[in-house]
């Protein structure tokens, strides 16, 4: 073993600004545990509700977009599959060219709807890889704007949402319908 001088203490600075987020692991934990199959999967379930109790707000032919219940930011999006498959490799032919057409959309509706300055888009395969549910495949569309990230979720374990997410639900479902 090496003299501390051979490495950084644990909590010494460095060059990376980090955003310690431990309340998002419960969340992510709980979703491992209690996801199984198709029979409890909260994106296989979605579909089969009103648009408004899901949170959905377009639904496709092989896949559907819904607001995240537990968002990073106002407007995050997620572009489910409806089949219950767990990687992006999965996807037929079709079902790719619609994740990716629903993907694109989303993007647009965001920007006529709320300006973002730009997007985090992201997959996180496997439960290693991050997925809350891994489970079933889902693209994370979060709309970013300078400065939107604080202290409030940090140390109040608060986050300012400015509408409820049925007000975002509408706008965004009223602003997709006028795109299309």
């Amino acid at each position: 073993m090496g003299s501390t001088d051979d490495f950084e203490l644990a909590g010494v600075p460095d060059a990376f600004q980090r955003l310690w987020t431990p309340h998002r692991a419960a969340y992510q934990q709980r979703g491992q545990d209690q996801v199984s199959g198709a029979s409890n999967c909260p994106f296989c379930q979605g579909p089969g509700r009103s648009d408004e109790d899901a949170l959905i707000v377009h639904r496709g032919s092989s896949c559907f977009v819904l607001l995240n219940l537990y968002p990073y930011n106002p407007g995050h999006l997620m572009v489910c599959p409806y089949r219950h498959v767990p990687d992006l490799t999965d996807l037929d032919a079709e079902e790719s060219r619609e994740f990716i057409a629903m993907t694109q959309q989303c993007m647009r509706v965001l920007r006529r709807t709320a300006n973002p300055a730009g997007f985090n888009l992201g997959i996180n395969q496997g439960k290693v890889g991050g997925a809350g549910i891994a489970a079933h495949l889902h693209q994370h569309v979060i709309p970013r704007w300078s400065g939107d990230t604080n202290f409030m979720p940090i140390i109040a374990q608060t986050k300012n949402l400015s509408q409820t997410l049925g007000e975002t639900r509408d706008l965004v479902a009223a602003a997709w319908e006028e795109e299309s």
